[in-house]
């Protein structure tokens, strides 16, 4: 599984380390969901790999706020991660954040959960923002959102396992 930032917070930029800002969620959250035996810090972000997920950012900008982003460098994104998708080929690509993916790829009126279009011919989940600045959803909120995504990724691994295809 592939999760997909909207860009590094500068706490991230400066330590090099995916969701490092105090106050993210996103590493109780894999952890509460299901996709870890405990929870990681963002200094152990090398070790996602073996736990099959995969992260990225649309943008690599940093900034204090996502939302200090243009249209175009979210839009610039989208296409460098249709790139990125199409040579990793994951099995669900899981965007953390509706605004920017409603934008990124032109979907005014997107919500969460699995999407219609694929990007780089993956299907996608869109997941809400687990950075501390998002006061819209609860722990609880996270772990159940992110759970579902990862069991629909598990699903898709069972259905290639037995000779099916994987498209949603």
């Amino acid at each position: 599984m592939l999760f997909v930032g909207i860009n590094p917070s500068l706490r991230s930029a400066e330590v090099g380390h995916h969701f490092a800002r105090p106050g993210n969620r996103f590493w109780p959250t894999l952890h509460a969901a299901g996709f870890t035996s405990r929870r990681l810090a963002p200094h152990e972000d090398a070790e996602l790999p073996a736990h099959g997920i995969g992260v990225t950012n649309l943008a690599f900008r940093p900034t204090r706020a996502a939302a200090e982003l243009s249209q175009q460098e979210l839009r610039d994104g989208a296409v460098a991660l249709e790139r990125t998708v199409r040579r990793h080929t994951p099995r669900l690509v899981a965007v953390v954040g509706l605004g920017a993916y409603r934008v990124a790829f032109s979907r005014p009126r997107a919500a969460m959960g699995l999407q219609e279009d694929p990007i780089g011919g993956r299907p996608v989940w869109v997941l809400p923002n687990p950075s501390g600045l998002n006061a819209h959803y609860k722990p609880a909120d996270f772990a159940r959102l992110y759970a579902e995504a990862r069991r629909y990724a598990e699903r898709l691994a069972g259905s290639r396992r037995n000779g099916s295809s994987a498209s949603p």
